[in-house]
């Protein structure tokens, strides 16, 4: 960053990532700034600059602000959260710019307990929603292993719940109904209280949207690049995870055109992407994706040049899309992931994402992984 950036963070305003705050600010409120920052994708305050972008400058040779801010970021902020401070001399004034990651250890609090996102130029407590996202994304909470109000087993699909078990060599339907719900609550299929957790609704249940309404996947097929182009195909693919994941990959297949011709009694034509690409981007969507924001379903757009896969919910705190490229993978949904690997549809290996790059690089493809908002978005190039 140099005096020019700076000068253009100032020109833009206050926003969702920057924040102006004169010399003259309490260390409670410079703590509210990071930890907002902090649990949402991180930002930068600029010490020095008034809420009209008027460069005010702080006289750091008779305040140590580095130290101060510093101690606020390891004292007022709880988990605490390495910041970056950097001094600029914009002609006769001095302004500080403090840059605070996305956090690693969310949900971040002040030390007197509030939790804190921003939202647009703003700052505001986290709902209750917003607040289980972030416990989400630490890994201490796991939304896909929760009851659900008003279900039961009676909403399970029993001839599926048996098919998952002979598996593991047990006869589920000689089992004596004490023992059958024994096996499905330490199966997680059914909660302590006999209600169906979440991931046993969207494995083993008859009719999973009753209860949870948009864990389905969307699918479009535009005759162009742009979202604007002529829409040649809609589906809106609805019921359990294995059943979504097996008919969009089918659907995907069925649109995906390549042009070929007729050389001899051989068909030659441009090299495609194998089945596994499209299903590893589909299970990977259906795997990962966050359950708990209910107004959104999975999104599958095909253009002419690529297929973007879009899925609901955050990266983990720990992992980046670099990470992601490399295999490192953390489960947002633990039990999803067990019954899908158990029933063959993704091993815990992580080899899923970067065989999908590898293929790509055959393809000699771009591919990109992109965390925007609330959302992450898989391109693929075709």
């Amino acid at each position: 960053m140099n005096n020019k950036d700076v000068l253009e963070i100032i020109k833009q305003g206050e926003n969702s990532a920057v924040e102006f705050k004169e010399r003259k600010i309490r260390a409670e409120s410079l703590a509210k700034e990071i930890v907002a920052f902090a649990n949402m994708n991180g930002g930068v305050i600029l010490l020095g600059v008034d809420d009209l972008g008027k460069i005010v400058g702080i006289d750091p040779e008779n305040f140590n602000y580095e130290e101060w801010v510093c101690n606020i970021s390891r004292n007022n902020v709880v988990p605490s959260i390495q910041v970056e401070y950097l001094l600029f001399q914009m002609d006769t004034k001095i302004i500080a710019v403090i840059t605070i990651p996305k956090g690693k250890d969310k949900p971040y609090q002040t030390v007197d307990g509030k939790y804190l996102v921003r939202v647009g130029s703003t700052n505001r407590l986290a709902s209750i929603n917003e607040l289980m996202r972030l416990f989400q994304q630490s890994g201490v909470f796991h939304y896909d292993n929760i009851s659900l109000e008003k279900t039961s087993r009676k909403n399970l699909n029993l001839q599926k719940v048996a098919s998952y078990f002979e598996r593991y060599k047990l006869d589920f339907e000689l089992l004596s109904e004490e023992d059958r719900v024994s096996l499905m609550k330490n199966s997680d299929i059914l909660s302590d209280n006999g209600e169906l957790t979440v991931a046993g609704l969207l494995i083993f249940a008859i009719n999973p949207q009753r209860y949870l309404m948009n864990a389905s996947i969307s699918f479009a097929h535009f005759k162009g690049n742009e979202i604007s182009s002529e829409l040649i195909d809609k589906q809106n693919i609805e019921g359990t995870l294995d059943y979504q994941i097996d008919i969009t990959v089918a659907i995907i297949k069925n649109n995906i055109k390549y042009p070929s011709t007729i050389v001899g009694a051989k068909r030659t034509g441009e090299k495609t992407y194998p089945e596994k690409v499209f299903r590893e981007l589909v299970v990977n969507a259906c795997c990962h994706r966050n359950y708990s924001i209910k107004g959104s379903r999975i999104r599958i757009f095909l253009f002419d040049d690529r297929l973007e896969v879009i899925s609901p919910g955050k990266l983990p705190n720990t992992v980046n899309v670099e990470k992601l490229r490399a295999g490192v993978s953390y489960a947002v949904n633990p039990v999803i992931l067990k019954f899908l690997e158990n029933l063959s549809y993704i091993d815990k290996l992580g080899r899923g994402l970067p065989m999908v790059c590898r293929e790509a690089g055959i393809m000699n493809k771009e591919i990109i992984f992109e965390e925007i908002g609330e959302e992450f978005k898989v391109t693929l190039f075709i």
